[in-house]
C-alpha cells in the first residue's frame, strides 16, 4: 500500500530519462499540435492525448519503452494509463516537456 502511495505522488525509484533515450525510448509528446509547434523536444513524435486510443498503430512495438510528456504531467500520466492498458509494457510519465528536455541534456 505504501509502494503504491509513493508511486503516485511521484517517490518512486528515480528514472534515469537521458539513459532511456540512449536505449532507444520513443518520447511521446501528447500535447495539441499548436502546442507541440510551439517547442518540443528534438525526434519526440506528437499524438494529442485525445487521439491517442485510435493512432495506436502509429506505436508498433508494444514491447519499446515510451516515454510520455505534455505541458504539466497530467495529460501524460494519462496517456500513459492509455498505453498501459492496451499492452503497452514499458512507459514512464516524463512529466512537462520542459522539465523533461532537461533531464535528458543535462
Amino acid at each position: 500500500m505504501f509502494d503504491s502511495i509513493k508511486k503516485l505522488f511521484g517517490f518512486g525509484p528515480s528514472v534515469n530519462y537521458a539513459d532511456l533515450v540512449k536505449q532507444g525510448a520513443i518520447i511521446l509528446d501528447v500535447r495539441s499540435k499548436a502546442e507541440y509547434s510551439g517547442g518540443h523536444i528534438n525526434g519526440s513524435v506528437n499524438i494529442s492525448v485525445d487521439t491517442l486510443s485510435s493512432n495506436l498503430s502509429k506505436l508498433k512495438d508494444k514491447n519499446k519503452t515510451i516515454i510520455t510528456c505534455c505541458a504539466s504531467g497530467m495529460r501524460s500520466a494519462s496517456a500513459k494509463s492509455i498505453l498501459k492498458s492496451n499492452g503497452y509494457t514499458n512507459v514512464y510519465n516524463g512529466g512537462g516537456w520542459s522539465n523533461l528536455k532537461n533531464k535528458i541534456n543535462s
